[in-house]
């Protein structure tokens, strides 16, 4: 997971249009044995081309700094490789961004999004099977040049995905200061120490525990049972 995540947040700290990093961890979130988050500096109501290809570079990051660093690949891009494969195809099919297809779009929706490459199932057809499977070649050629994108950011910037992957496997998580630390060539900031809770707010908390302690006694005296549930 380290160097997973580190490809993420390296590859979208060189990319031009990459979002600022604001927080790496291998902590494990639901399903999810890390992440990095990424956060615009402005809101953004469209997307360029050359954003949304920045972005799948971004999104494959991970999955290269395992096939760069470890000479391995995980099941761990599984999510990624979903949200790729998706943009490519909106690409392609709905924004009209295929160089080789051209400002078109291409089917019409129809319900939920079930998707595979370029035969959208949940789509209405008004093309042919020879176009379909321009639209597979086209969002394969996309998702293959992002790929080696992110392997070359990678490659010139080796030192910087060692550096956070170790220090992910020290630390395991990183903050924006620690993250641009790293990329600055500066030592890391010291660990910040867990906040100590004000002897106020502690007494406070102490009172309700006990005042809840109470209530609870006072539920379990004799009585008529509450009716929950009955069926």
């Amino acid at each position: 997971f380290a160097y997973h995540e580190a490809g993420h947040a390296v590859v979208a700290h060189f990319s031009e249009h990459g979002d600022p990093v604001h927080k790496v961890t291998i902590v494990g979130r639901g399903s999810a044995g890390g992440y990095t988050m990424m956060l615009p500096e402005e809101e953004r109501f469209v997307s360029t081309r050359s954003k949304l290809l920045d972005d799948l570079v971004n999104l494959l990051g991970g999955r290269a700094a395992e096939d760069l660093a470890l000479g391995e690949i995980s099941t761990g891009a599984h999510n990624d490789l979903e949200r790729v494969t998706r943009i490519a195809r909106k690409m392609v099919m709905e924004w009209g961004m295929s160089e080789k297809l051209g400002p078109l779009t291409f089917g019409r929706p129809n319900g939920e999004d079930l998707v595979f490459l370029g035969r959208d199932i949940s789509r209405e057809r008004n093309y042919s099977e020879e176009v379909a499977a321009l639209i597979d070649q086209e969002v394969r050629e996309i998702v293959e040049s992002s790929y080696e994108k992110a392997k070359d950011l990678l490659m010139q910037h080796r030192d910087k995905l060692d550096l956070v992957a170790e220090a992910l496997l020290e630390r395991e998580t990183l903050t924006r200061e620690e993250f641009l630390a790293l990329m600055e060539g500066l030592p890391l900031p010291a660990p910040q120490p867990e906040a100590q809770v004000p002897e106020t707010v502690a007494a406070y908390q102490e009172e309700k525990k006990k005042e809840t302690a109470r209530v609870r006694s006072e539920l379990r005296r004799p009585g008529p049972d509450p009716v929950v549930g009955e069926a």
